[in-house]
């Protein structure tokens, strides 16, 4: 009987604390500041976009000069390649041995332009992790850069691929 008595004060106190109002005040139904905003008024697409950063744009564009100046020592190196490619003879002859150093010289060549690449991601992603974001302006100008040093890159690896297609790599 005492254990029953027991259960029934718990379950007294445990209806009662359910019953018990919130601590502080109780919220307002009234509509919030974000709810009074017209769902139809349409939202401008376009962002502002500021000026670069001065040493970003600077090292932006040094990095662009090294991937086209590296792109100068390519365009000889592949062209030597393609000759060669051209005039190799079956896999594993003297010709088509020549014709691959001159391949890997080439793909060596390409390493300021894959370097210049990197480094430029490299400035976004440093970006990000100590500052938590890009500003629109210097996104732009990274974006910039990105674009014409990859398109450097494309035209690279496209002619290295070629070659490696004459000689059946």
């Amino acid at each position: 009987m005492r254990t029953r008595f027991s259960l029934v004060i718990a379950s007294f106190g445990l209806v009662s604390a359910c019953s018990t109002s919130p601590e502080g005040p109780t919220p307002s139904l009234a509509p919030r500041a974000a709810e009074a905003i017209d769902p139809r008024i349409p939202i401008p697409s376009e962002v502002q976009v500021g000026p670069a950063d001065a040493s970003l744009s600077a090292h932006l564009a040094f990095l662009v000069d090294q991937a086209q100046a590296g792109d100068s020592a390519f365009q000889s190196a592949v062209g030597d390649a393609e000759r060669l490619a051209e005039a190799a003879g079956k896999q594993q002859s003297e010709s088509w041995i020549a014709a691959q150093q001159a391949l890997s010289a080439a793909q060596a060549a390409r390493a300021p332009t894959t370097r210049a690449l990197g480094d430029i991601d490299a400035l976004a992603s440093i970006a990000l992790e100590t500052k938590g974001g890009i500003p629109a302006g210097n996104l732009a100008a990274i974006q910039q850069a990105a674009k014409t040093v990859s398109a450097i890159d494309r035209n690279q690896s496209d002619r290295i691929d070629a070659i490696e297609k004459r000689l059946g790599l």
